[in-house]
């Protein structure tokens, strides 16, 4: 109990060490990378066609819906509510999984899973609203290490499972259903922040640490002004703190410095740049992400061979994790050549999804998947270190935030026209022709801009050093985003 109660008196260490452990069990889904081949199986017959055409597009549909709003309410909420609430619903998806029969009920589960996916938001900002600003890059790499290292455990814990003990996937779901009930019971114990990033309550008017403001301007503890000049904290200081969470002052104050962040994290071409790249990119990965496993069913039905989808899973993890991690020993000025990087690595990538597309052997599908995962990790660390090293981390969290919700809009349209079944409904060979073509367009624009940038940043060297003297953030790559 004494060293317990000294964690929680350490300030960021207690926050710190409760939501790693609440994001290395609730990532810890040893069910997840055999999700097609349970639902295409005896327990839930459900048909490859259904499945493809009817039941995954409901969850980026609804993943759409609520991401914005998510966002919102939780900067509103302070942070804590919304990850008790992603708990609470992984408990409710994996006993849907378990134990719900029926189409319909498979349909609840992919909105309720949408509540899932849309409450991350939470998991990444509640620690920049609880710990002093001179932690935030360490809190940031251990929350992304415990949900790399809780996805690799997952899926090998798995595939151990299913290869060498031979278990049946409902135990495999049931064991799932195990973890991410320890994480929802962990996330009770994570404080309560007196604070938000935008929305002041009655302790937070005028209390605020010029650290902690929302967004850097002119220097790390400028003060956020109005359009008369007025610093905003200050006129907050007039009043006794009696406006509440909904006043109009407390609204109005939160939509002006959401306004601020986002000119802030849209400021130059160079983050537009990145952040666009960003938003393409992630569209067509979470695409190939969320297909694969239907990819491989259809090469080797899961009824009649094994399966190693867990496996792979942790070999891309490993892999992408490591080709992540170099990405800070490699001595290249990412703001010359960084552009070209994102085309070229983008062209393997695409040239792996071509390969996915047309290959009929499982080895080949499983060895272009790992290629493809490990240039996105790969290149997502670039784009986040470059974007990251030009806000700060409040600004940090809005800017991934709606290059979130973008790539969320240009992945629902690609569903819309691709995968729907009320529209193309294309079968899943010509779907990852389709992502293929995605990915090469991405490759062109960015070959032909990376090349212009690197032609006009070589024959203006000082250019170069001025981009180069820009401060730097280490950012670990999250698995999915």
């Amino acid at each position: 109990m004494g060293c317990w109660a000294k964690l929680k008196s350490s300030g960021w260490v207690y926050p710190t060490t409760v939501l790693s452990l609440y994001g290395f069990f609730a990532n810890c889904r040893v069910a997840e990378p055999f999700l097609t081949p349970y639902l295409i199986g005896p327990h839930k017959n459900i048909s490859e066609e259904v499945l493809t055409n009817y039941l995954f597009p409901i969850w980026t549909y609804s993943y759409l819906a609520f991401l914005f709003p998510v966002f919102i309410v939780t900067d509103f909420l302070r942070y804590k509510p919304l990850i008790v609430l992603q708990g609470l619903f992984l408990v409710t998806n994996y006993i849907l999984l378990c134990f719900a029969p029926g189409l319909p009920a498979m349909t609840f589960l992919q909105v309720n899973y949408a509540v899932v996916t849309s409450t991350e938001v939470a998991y990444f900002s509640y620690i920049y609203s609880i710990i002093p600003v001179e932690h935030y890059q360490r809190a940031t790499g251990y929350l992304r290490s415990a949900m790399l290292v809780g996805y690799t455990f997952g899926a090998s814990l798995g595939q151990m499972l299913v290869s060498l003990a031979g278990l049946d996937l409902f135990y495999i779901n049931t064991i799932t259903l195990g973890m991410v009930s320890i994480a929802f019971l962990i996330s009770f114990w994570l404080p309560m922040p007196n604070r938000s990033m935008f929305f002041e309550g009655k302790k937070g008017v005028g209390s605020r640490p010029k650290k902690d403001r929302p967004c850097k301007e002119n220097g790390p503890e400028a003060p956020v002004m109005d359009e008369d000049g007025a610093g905003l904290e200050e006129k907050k200081m007039e009043h006794d703190g009696s406006a509440g969470w909904f006043s109009g002052e407390n609204v109005a104050t939160a939509a002006h410095l959401l306004w601020k962040s986002f000119r802030e994290s849209y400021s130059s071409r160079h983050l537009i740049y990145w952040s666009l790249w960003w938003a393409l990119a992630t569209a067509g990965y979470v695409q190939v992400f969320n297909y694969i496993q239907l990819k491989w069913d259809h090469i080797e039905p899961s009824a009649t061979s094994s399966v190693y989808n867990g496996g792979v899973e942790a070999a891309c993890s490993v892999v992408g994790a490591a080709a992540a991690f170099s990405v800070g020993f490699i001595k290249v000025s990412w703001a010359v050549w960084g552009e070209l990087a994102l085309g070229l690595f983008s062209a393997a990538g695409a040239g792996a999804v071509f390969l996915m597309a047309f290959t009929s052997n499982i080895w080949v599908c499983y060895g272009a998947y790992v290629i493809f995962k490990s240039c996105y990790m790969f290149l997502i660390t670039i784009t986040t270190f470059q974007i990251a090293s030009n806000l700060s981390m409040e600004c940090y969290a809005l800017t991934f935030g709606i290059n979130t919700f973008i790539a969320l809009s240009l992945q629902t349209i690609i569903t819309v026209i691709v995968v729907d079944e009320t529209s193309l409904g294309l079968d899943i060979e010509t779907q990852f022709i389709v992502y293929g073509s995605y990915y090469a367009c991405i490759s062109l624009l960015f070959l032909i801009r990376g090349t212009y940038t690197a032609c006009v940043n070589q024959r203006r060297p000082e250019h170069i050093e001025a981009k180069e003297q820009e401060p730097s953030v280490e950012v670990i790559s999250a698995q999915r985003f």
